[in-house]
């Protein structure tokens, strides 16, 4: 229900499914390479270059070559990509605010705490190998 609250919150945007979560890379890192996008988003690096390709005809951002190594190309944010942070940012803090109105503040704070474990478990098992043994 979360996922498909936060997508159609980014559909208002002009945004698709995960076009928030590459953007929020580029607000951080601007002119990232796709394979550093895909790393810190744990997706593989054609998900994020077929990404790009519709983001780039969009006109969220631009591809360059690296400077100092013609082999790779990054990705920039152009003026309306990063114009997109606030309103992006403020409708992610809407939706987490009217989720969890009903919660009491003890309870936000222990489901904030429950989430930051799950989170950080979930992190350990993405990078540890799997047994398929098992």
């Amino acid at each position: 229900m979360l996922r498909s609250l936060a997508d159609a919150a980014m559909r208002r945007h002009g945004l698709h499914v995960g076009q928030n979560h590459l953007l929020a890379v580029l607000w951080e890192r601007d002119g990232s390479t796709p394979g550093e996008v895909a790393a810190a988003l744990n997706v593989t690096t054609p998900t994020i270059v077929k990404m790009a390709d519709r983001m780039t005809s969009a006109g969220l951002l631009t591809r360059r070559r690296d400077d100092r190594d013609n082999r790779l190309v990054r990705l920039w944010l152009t003026d309306v990509g990063r114009a997109l942070r606030q309103p992006v940012e403020a409708e992610r803090r809407l939706i987490e605010e009217k989720v969890t109105a009903d919660l009491t503040e003890a309870e936000r704070e222990s489901l904030l705490n429950a989430l930051a474990k799950v989170h950080r478990a979930a992190s350990e098992l993405l990078n540890e190998p799997i047994d398929y043994s098992s």
